[in-house]
């Protein structure tokens, strides 16, 4: 009777082990999601204080109608874009355009001075930090996920459990770019 003892016990911890690496990995994954889900939650806050600011702002830069057009637009892609790569990619854009929106305020004191202008460039300056510590928080699950699958011996069950490696939120080659400022008037 011994002898069947140890075969059954030597089972039952792999059949717990099992469950354990898979209920591990399962945890890793909705932490994908929800990081996935706090870049979207503020990027959302930042495309509902975007008109607010292009509203303010219009009125004073004549010679900025084309970046005020660019951001419009480029708003509207992100809030249809369902695809994670693009919708990076398009944020990639948008975070380059307000940037240089900032940079535009800067040459117009009357504007400058407009408190309503100060306090949603402020609101927006800090949604872009918290969208960006949510690509990092994002990255670091991602990380975290895709080294549990890809190590033993998570490595054998992975697969055929179905889960698969997930991407990184990359900054697009317009975020790599050198920024190029320009104050001069027009």
């Amino acid at each position: 009777m011994s002898y069947l003892l140890f075969p059954l016990i030597l089972v039952g911890l792999v059949i717990v082990f099992a469950f354990g690496l898979y209920n591990k990995l399962v945890t890793l994954r909705l932490r994908i999601k929800e990081a996935w889900s706090d870049i979207d939650v503020q990027l959302k806050r930042r495309n509902s204080l975007i008109p607010n600011l292009v509203e303010s702002v219009k009125g004073y830069m004549t010679h900025e109608k084309d970046l005020l057009t660019k951001i419009t637009a480029l708003r509207t892609q992100v809030e249809s874009e369902t695809d994670r790569k693009e919708l990076g990619k398009l944020d990639s854009q948008l975070s380059s355009a307000l940037g240089s929106l900032k940079v535009a305020v800067e040459a117009y004191p009357d504007l400058k001075a407009n408190q309503n202008v100060q306090q949603l460039q402020e609101e927006l300056t800090s949604t872009e930090d918290k969208i960006s510590f949510a690509r990092r928080f994002y990255n670091q699950n991602v990380l975290s996920f895709n080294t549990s699958i890809a190590t033993f011996p998570a490595v054998l069950l992975a697969g055929p459990l179905g889960f698969k490696a997930e991407e990184f939120f990359e900054a697009s080659d317009e975020e790599r770019k050198e920024v190029k400022v320009d104050l001069t008037t027009k």
